[in-house]
């Protein structure tokens, strides 16, 4: 098949998916970040989780039929193995919701708005940034005037 060679540009990447239902499920309990062609859900996996970001994938069934659902998926998909993967940050794991948007928009939009999606998911799930309950209600009495 002389036409299917990999373009020598963009070297194919590993990806890591989610494919578990379980999986899934404890990345929506996590920080999520809207766009226009999709809604980007992220979560740490803990300590002793380290390794590459992995990315899961899901289209419900109120965006259109089959066809467009799967367009959809396959957009994000490639924009993940072109760009994101790179600049997703380790021992996250990330969901893409794909919207029927993601169908009209121009590409090079849709990985501009994956690669600001994923670096405001590693800024949300930065330790340094974190602080604990704590540490923050010391803070907020301090802006509060003794009355």
């Amino acid at each position: 098949m002389a036409g299917r060679d990999n373009d020598a540009t963009t070297p194919p990447t590993l990806m890591n998916r989610l494919k578990k239902r379980a999986e899934f499920l404890k990345v929506a309990r996590g920080a999520r970040t809207p766009r226009r062609g999709f809604l980007l859900q992220s979560m740490p996996r803990g300590p002793e989780a380290d390794g590459a970001a992995r990315f899961g994938y899901t289209v419900t069934k109120k965006i259109g039929n089959s066809v467009e659902r799967n367009r959809i998926r396959r957009r994000l998909r490639e924009a993940v193995r072109l760009h994101g993967a790179a600049v997703a940050a380790e021992g996250i794991d990330h969901v893409l919701i794909g919207r029927r948007a993601a169908l009209t928009v121009p590409f090079a939009d849709l990985v501009n708005d994956l690669l600001s999606a994923l670096r405001a998911a590693r800024k949300a799930h930065d330790p340094r940034r974190r602080t604990d309950a704590a540490t923050e209600s010391a803070r907020e009495s301090e802006r509060r005037p003794d009355v």
